[in-house]
This record gives C-alpha cells, sequence and structure tokens, in this order.
C-alpha cells in the first residue's frame, strides 16, 4: 500500500501509493520470476545485479540488519525481470489530457460482489471492528473498504518475494533510493523473525492484507487479536487493526464523515469556487477539488447535502468529477486521510462508497 512510490491513478495522475496494486495484481499475479513477452535476462544484466547486491547488503548492515540475515538472503536472490517489466510498464498518463470519467471505475469497485462480500466480513468481524473504531476512532466501514479495495478482502495478496522484487527494483535504478530502503525494511521483518516464505506481495513490495509497504509494516503494523504480533498476512484482526492504525496516524478526525453527496444548481459559478492553491503533493488529483467552505457556506450557494452527516460549521470542499448534472459531493478533511492511503480521487470516493455501503 501506500504513498511511498509511484502509481499511476485513473486520472492520469502519478500518484504515491503506499498501499494497493491490487486491481494490477488480479490481473497479472504471475508466479515470480516466470516469463514476460519482450524480456529477457542478459548476462549483463545478471552481472551488475550480483555486484549491485553486495553494495544492498552492506547498505543493510549499516542501517542495522542482522550480518547472518544479510549472508543468508543475498546469495539466493535473483534478477526478476518480471517485476523490472511490470514497473517499465506503467502507463505515465498525459498531463493536460483528458481526464477519464469516474463513473466506469466506481461500477468496476463498488460492485455489488465487493458490497455483498463487504457486509459479510463487517457482520463477522462486528465485535473486532468496533473494538477498533472505538480506540481510534475510525470507523468500522471504512477498515473494511480499505480491505475490500486494496486486496478483496484478502483474496489477492500477490506472490512475489518481496527481497527478489525490491532488489531487483533497487538495481533497475529509476526509483532505487525508494526500493532499496524498502528491501532493507524487508531484511529488519527478517530480522523480527519473519520467515521469508511468508513476506510475499505485489512485484512493487505492497504486502499483505492492507498492502503495507515493508517500511510502512515496521512504522505502523498492529497487533489486533492480543498476540504480540502484526500479522498482517494472516491475522484479518491484525491487518484491519494496522489499517485503523495508519489512518490516525495520517489525521483521521473521530467522528466526521469522509463526505456526502450533494445537490448541485444549474446556476452554480464554478470559477467563484475554484481551488486557488497548488498542493505540494499530487497536485493534479487536489487541483479537482474546490476551495474550502463551511457547509453553511456552500448551502448559500445552492449546494446542499443531500443526507445527514456534516454540520453547518464543517468545512468542505466540493467535487463533481464527471461534471455539471453528475453526481457530487462535500468532502471533509477525512476524504484528504483516505487520499494519503492512496493519492487518487477515483480510489478515495470508491473507499467513502463502498464503505457507505458496507456499514449499518
Amino acid at each position: 500500500m501506500l504513498q511511498l512510490w509511484h502509481r499511476v491513478d485513473m486520472q492520469g495522475q502519478k500518484s504515491h501509493k503506499a498501499a494497493a496494486f491490487a486491481t494490477l495484481l488480479a490481473i497479472t499475479a504471475i508466479v515470480p520470476g516466470s516469463s514476460f513477452p519482450g524480456s529477457r535476462v542478459t548476462a549483463q544484466e545478471t552481472g551488475g545485479f550480483q555486484s549491485y547486491l553486495v553494495e544492498l547488503g552492506n547498505l543493510a548492515v549499516a542501517r542495522g540488519v542482522k550480518r547472518a540475515t544479510v549472508d543468508a538472503v543475498m546469495p539466493t536472490l535473483v534478477y526478476n525481470e518480471r517485476a523490472v517489466s511490470l514497473d517499465r510498464a506503467q502507463p505515465g498518463g498525459t498531463p493536460g489530457g483528458p481526464v477519464p470519467k469516474f463513473a466506469p471505475y466506481r461500477a468496476r469497485h463498488v460492485d455489488a460482489a465487493r458490497i455483498g462480500e463487504g457486509r459479510v466480513k463487517y457482520a463477522a468481524l462486528r465485535g473486532l471492528l468496533a473494538k477498533v473504531e472505538r480506540e481510534t476512532g475510525v470507523p468500522e466501514s471504512i477498515m473494511v473498504a480499505i480491505w475490500g479495495h486494496e486486496t478483496n478482502y484478502g483474496k489477492v495478496k500477490g506472490n512475489y518475494d518481496l527481497a527478489e522484487a525490491l532488489a531487483t527494483l533497487a538495481y533497475e535504478g529509476r526509483r532505487r533510493q525508494l526500493f532499496a530502503d524498502e528491501f532493507v525494511a524487508v531484511l529488519k521483518m527478517m530480522d523480527r523473525g519473519y520467515p521469508r516464505w511468508k513476506l510475499k506481495g505485489s512485484w512493487a513490495g505492497a504486502t499483505g492484507h492492507p498492502q503495507f509497504l515493508p517500511s510502512m509494516y515496521l512504522r505502523l503494523g498492529k497487533d489486533g487479536d492480543g498476540d504480540g504480533r502484526a500479522d498482517i498476512w494472516d491475522s484479518e484482526a491484525d491487518a484491519l487493526a494496522s489499517i485503523a492504525n495508519y489512518f490516525v496516524a495520517a489525521g483521521w478526525r473521530r467522528g466526521m464523515s469522509w463526505g456526502v453527496p450533494a445537490s448541485v444548481p444549474e446556476n452554480l459559478d464554478r470559477a467563484a469556487i475554484a481551488n486557488k492553491m497548488v498542493s505540494p503533493r499530487c497536485p493534479r488529483v487536489h487541483d479537482r477539488h474546490s476551495r474550502w467552505k463551511t457547509v453553511a457556506e456552500w448551502r448559500a450557494l445552492g449546494v446542499n447535502p443531500i443526507r445527514a452527516g456534516l454540520r453547518d460549521g464543517d468545512m468542505a470542499s466540493f467535487f463533481q468529477p464527471d461534471g455539471p448534472n453528475t453526481p457530487a459531493w462535500l468532502l471533509t478533511g477525512n476524504y484528504r486521510v483516505i487520499l494519503d492511503y492512496n493519492c487518487s480521487n477515483f480510489y478515495a470516493l470508491s473507499v467513502g462508497l463502498l464503505s457507505d455501503a458496507v456499514g449499518p
């Protein structure tokens, strides 16, 4: 999961996401090391990779990884052509180009099957979810919705050897520092007692039910079942508690909705409410939102919440992704927390809508 690497969101915006290549994995989950059309490992790549592993191993030791762990892992690593091919195949989007419609994305990601299974999971884990919500303020349904989006409730967690994939991507070099840091984090997880066979995930390093990057797991993985370990691979309780812990760290405000649907007058002056600020992170994602106003100010402009969830004094931004005469929302600061998990408006909106659908 998460915001530490770049992925393309559905708006052509390269966004940071620690957590989530689940859709891509569902299409391309292939056994590590398998061939990829048009790819071939050259002798130069193999030799260069093996030389780079010495440097990478020294970095790990310098950062506190046990020498025994480094010595056990490094000789077993091979160049993973599949991971590199998938990384290089990511579309870059066309800045300034047409923005895709949200409606088709919503239909695929907030579909009857995902809603139905989310409700089943919600009912089955209600005791745990309620406990975590009491402790963190993160709604039960938000935890379930993130889980559903990231791995389809644990069905698609990825089968790539994290150490091998991350070492390969670090060697490839486009984002060397990022992937080298994540590789070191994987070795630190091994030092904590997690066996390598458990440390599987996406080709880009996201792992477990919530698709955390290794460094994020080390920082925010949380024990949810009381056994003293944060096992986000096999424990649903730990995975959900870890998702909530991430949201707390990102600034989730207890008792506030992520947003509500809104009615929009035909004469709304969109130029007058346009956002004039430039976000330092994911600017094209945030640029599509309006400026902030209180809910009372939005009501005065004729933009009215369709259901309860916001008070007149709450600050909200206006977002109508598919343009006039299509669904619109008033979004709170908690929506921005969902964006922190995956900086894509389509993702964040779908998480919010799925949470509304699976909750009571």
